[in-house]
């Protein structure tokens, strides 16, 4: 079991139920839609943000982006690490049918992937050392440049390149040169992109 020093915030209680058996951390349901309502909710994640920093992590679907994108605007990015699963198609056990875009959530995840995207998303795992050299950061040019953001076609390139790394397709380009920082040198993001 993975203990992490940052809190993790999840859509709902399944989600929290699941990701307790992967990690030893503060894992947080803001109850899906509900925290669009629950001001109180987002004044105590800023405050525990500020304290330990806080990791999103919420289903790959439209409704999952939509709280994430609230979050993102109601708490400084200094304070955030973002964690994303894969698309993966399918319907969760308790469930009678899938979802409306029809992938699984984080309570439908192994618990394989979901340490996979927390170390991904930079999580603090206390007791194990940090990577401590400097490395060169994939920047807005590199998309550009390789054809991924600003030409035609940019979108077809991109949605390939997410494909092969088994990130979500939902993931805009400034949320996803977040990602590539967080989980790939830029030496394998030029391999990864030479093999499109």
């Amino acid at each position: 079991m993975l203990k992490i020093k940052e809190a993790i915030v999840v859509e709902g209680r399944y989600d929290k139920n699941t990701l307790s058996q992967v990690v030893d951390a503060l894992i947080i349901p803001v109850g899906g839609f509900q925290v669009f309502k629950k001001r109180d909710t987002v004044k105590m994640l800023r405050r525990v943000a500020e304290k330990q920093g806080l990791i999103i992590l919420t289903d790959s679907d439209g409704a999952g982006f939509v709280i994430r994108s609230h979050l993102k605007g109601a708490i400084p990015q200094e304070w955030i690490k973002q964690a994303y699963i894969p698309d993966v198609y399918g319907k969760e056990k308790r469930k009678n049918a899938p979802g409306k875009e029809g992938k699984l959530g984080v309570e439908g995840m192994s618990p394989q992937v979901l340490e996979a995207v927390l170390r991904r998303a930079g999580a603090t795992v206390l007791g194990e050392e940090a990577e401590t050299h400097a490395r060169r950061k994939i920047t807005k040019a590199d998309l550009f440049r390789d054809g991924l953001s600003g030409s035609p076609g940019s979108r077809e390139r991109r949605s390939a390149l997410l494909k092969a790394l088994e990130l979500p397709e939902h993931l805009t380009p400034n949320g996803l040169l977040q990602v590539l920082n967080g989980l790939i040198t830029y030496e394998e993001y030029q391999e990864v992109v030479a093999n499109l």
